[in-house]
């Protein structure tokens, strides 16, 4: 997944994806701070995530997204 990440967010200061499920990979916390997301409400910035990450959500029970613009 960060390699899908970091493919669509190639300026991201930080990209952390962690599973938080305890080990068996059905929960995951995914922290992105991107200038790409610069203008963007938190709903829109959530969905970039999920549409880079579609294929790999479908598989998840559940995942948290926190993302932010880099400070200047």
């Amino acid at each position: 997944m960060i390699s899908i990440l970091r493919n669509k967010f190639p300026k991201a200061k930080l990209i952390e994806v962690n599973d938080v499920s305890g080990g068996c990979g059905a929960m995951f916390e995914i922290n992105v701070v991107a200038p790409e997301f610069k203008g963007l409400n938190t709903i829109k910035q959530h969905r970039l995530i999920n549409e880079a990450l579609k294929e790999e959500i479908k598989d998840m029970h559940g995942v948290r997204i926190y993302t932010s613009v880099p400070e200047s």
